[in-house]
């Protein structure tokens, strides 16, 4: 059985041992479990990737949501103010996805953050051109999506 379906199963039987079926009780029960096989599978290869995506995923929400917190901070700033501080552009991304599904997570993180609209993907998916709303330097962009790519090709490659 796979780690995810371990976890799961030790998770419902800590809900049954304790009485309490909510869903608090079975996160509860998801996190211990996770923490006992993380432990205790530690030196089988087939579980290291279970066990090395959690942080992995923990770390791309906590940089995802600060992006998200400075990029509406930006947008509210520029709304609220008299001066209007926009330099709109189009850049080209080079890309290192190859799959179409993580190139649609990829373009979905871009355009739900504000500020940014991924348009178009060249024909042979080497490319992405995203409008940028408050254009600097097209380096600065372009190194700040490739890291956001990067998490990216960790959580999804």
């Amino acid at each position: 059985m796979k780690a995810f379906g371990w976890n799961m199963m030790l998770a419902l039987a800590w809900m049954v041992l304790s009485g309490t079926y909510t869903i608090s009780n079975l996160f509860a029960g998801m996190i211990m479990s996770y923490v006992v096989l993380a432990y205790v599978l530690r030196d089988r290869p087939l579980f290291g990737t279970y066990f090395g995506k959690l942080p992995k995923l923990v770390n791309f929400i906590l940089f995802f949501i600060w992006d998200l917190i400075k990029a509406n901070a930006r947008v509210a700033y520029d709304v609220l103010t008299p001066t209007h501080l926009m330099k709109p552009a189009v850049i080209a991304v080079p890309l290192d996805l190859k799959t179409d599904g993580a190139i649609t997570v990829f373009s979905n993180l871009i355009t739900v953050t504000p500020g940014s609209l991924a348009l178009d993907v060249s024909t042979d998916k080497k490319v992405l051109y995203v409008h940028i709303m408050y254009f600097e330097d097209e380096e600065l962009h372009v190194a700040e999506l490739k890291r956001l790519e990067a998490m990216v090709i960790d959580l999804l490659g």
